[in-house]
């Protein structure tokens, strides 16, 4: 099984991009990640919001294997718990034997196309946060998974 992370933005301050790599580093112990960016549409304050979100979201899924459990992060989907989480990383390694595509959106959200392909809306709390902290946020949470798979410590139970 494999991890695909879809990323609207590049993470633009060094500690930032130094905590996700550390844990994308650690996550790799664990499963294949790969981490695809896309540049940010411009002009979404003034422009045309709906047609910016429609050229992030057909980027988006291109970037989207086809046979891919798809978790799009949106303020509006389920909220789990970290060992919800690990829950359905197991099951998917153990019966649907697909990857998992993850996916989040840049600062004017994600075009509804890119929610309807979703296997799962997922909500990592019902606070905003900024992609880049989005992205640090998952990335960490995915690691706690593998962690809490495993039965090591880092997960405080």
């Amino acid at each position: 099984m494999k991890l695909r992370l879809v990323c609207v933005g590049k993470l633009a301050v060094s500690w930032q991009r130094e905590a996700a790599a550390d844990y994308a580093e650690r996550l790799q112990r664990y499963f294949p990640l790969e981490i695809v960016e896309l540049k940010e549409e411009k002009g979404g304050r003034r422009g045309d919001v709906p047609n910016l979100l429609k050229r992030e979201g057909e980027r988006i899924l291109e970037k989207v294997p086809l046979r891919s459990y798809l978790i799009v992060l949106d303020e509006r989907g389920r909220s789990v718990g970290s060992e919800q989480l690990a829950e359905r990383l197991e099951s998917e390694m153990l019966h649907g034997g697909r990857d998992w595509c993850l996916v989040i959106g840049g600062p004017y959200g994600l075009d509804p196309e890119v929610r309807q392909r979703a296997d799962l809306l997922l909500s990592l709390s019902k606070m905003t946060f900024t992609h880049q902290m989005a992205r640090l946020f998952l990335l960490e949470q995915l690691y706690r998974s593998c962690t809490i798979l495993r039965n090591e410590p880092y997960h405080n139970r």
